[in-house]
């Protein structure tokens, strides 16, 4: 008895190092450089995640990965768009613990997240106070651009395409990473690019003073200038952004639309009530685009936000392109290129917008 009274510590030991042992998966670490050049050490198997930044939701959708979300940002609905439900049904059941520039610590924390997602932009101090909790925190930025540059709402960008190609690439396959599902990460990347040369050729010929000028409406008169993807999607579309003279997303005044007086409108199809603002308010109603008809609602797939998302390289370049100059693309379905897309990475047909 004596003996064996000896040999119970050790057996103990050797339980718990065998426990160990077995259960390495869940001590396993995945680290990761985020889009701000932070080190992030993650679990190497995540379960639960908070996803405070709308473009990353969007890719977590995509990748068909919202059985791991647990808690998204309160603008959801404002930033994807109120059709967007339909394709995240869980959504509106999310609890959410904070939004793109705030968090509340303690809601966010009863959710027992294994990872936070933020955009790159979020305040340092959020950032630090996430962290200080304990919890991994990853900033997405969708755009390659150095970490000063990354954390501002309005990055200098030296080489758009490639910075937001390169970006867009990046940010995909980190979140990919993050959540294991590499390989529809990929997929992602490569439906992204699957109408560019189409569009390219089509478009070839086209001299700079031939370019359509476009204004893309935002509410309260914002739109984007340099440095955003909204900018590259209507330079690959053939357009000429009138609101080129301004740097990435900024208020203008009515005055400098009068001056750009754009042939061509579009509004984002988050935004509807912009639509009914501009065809009902005189100020806009000597502008060339509204007074040829030329104001577009544009469909949900084609995301001309600031930043780049899948379906808007795969699908809005073309449509832009295609609604800009209708008869070099009299021969392309959009609905079928849609419902393609929409199938292979939202499970089910794409539902244009009610007119």
């Amino acid at each position: 008895m004596h003996i064996a009274g000896r040999f119970k510590p050790l057996m103990s030991a050797a339980l718990i190092m065998g426990s160990l042992f077995l259960s390495s998966s869940a001590w396993a670490d995945n680290v990761v450089t985020d889009q701000i050049g932070r080190t992030v050490h993650v679990p190497d198997t995540v379960h639960r995640v908070v996803i405070l930044q709308h473009q990353t939701l969007n890719i977590a959708v995509q990748l068909g990965e919202m059985d791991k979300v647990v808690g998204v940002l309160e603008s959801w609905k404002k930033q994807l768009g109120a059709n967007f439900v339909r394709l995240a049904p869980a959504l509106p059941k999310l609890p959410t613990p904070g939004d793109l520039t705030k968090v509340n610590i303690e809601d966010l924390l009863s959710l027992k997240p294994d990872v936070v997602f933020v955009t790159s932009y979020a305040p340092a101090d959020m950032i630090k106070q996430i962290e200080s909790a304990g919890l991994p925190v990853i900033a997405i930025s969708m755009i390659d651009v150095p970490p000063e540059e990354a954390v501002k709402l309005n990055p200098t960008v030296k080489d758009e395409p490639a910075a937001i190609d390169s970006g867009f690439a990046k940010s995909v396959r980190l979140i990919a990473n993050v959540l294991d599902n590499k390989d529809r990460g990929e997929a992602l990347i490569t439906a992204a690019t699957q109408s560019r040369k189409l569009v390219s050729e089509r478009l070839a010929g086209i001299e700079p003073a031939q370019r359509v000028p476009v204004y893309m409406a935002n509410p309260d008169l914002y739109t984007y200038g340099r440095g955003k993807y909204t900018g590259l999607m209507m330079e690959r579309a053939g357009a000429h952004n009138v609101a080129d003279s301004v740097t990435g997303y900024t208020q203008v005044t009515m005055e400098d639309v009068l001056k750009w007086n754009p042939a061509v409108i579009f509004v984002q199809e988050r935004y509807p009530t912009v639509i009914t603002d501009i065809k009902t308010t005189p100020a806009w109603s000597t502008i060339d685009a509204v007074k040829n008809g030329r104001v577009y609602l544009m469909p949900e797939y084609a995301k001309a936000w600031g930043h780049p998302m899948p379906e808007a390289m795969a699908l809005g370049e073309l449509w832009m392109a295609k609604t800009l100059y209708p008869e070099r693309f009299a021969d392309i379905d959009m609905q079928a290129k849609a419902d393609a897309y929409y199938r292979q990475f939202y499970g089910v047909d794409y539902i244009a917008p009610a007119q």
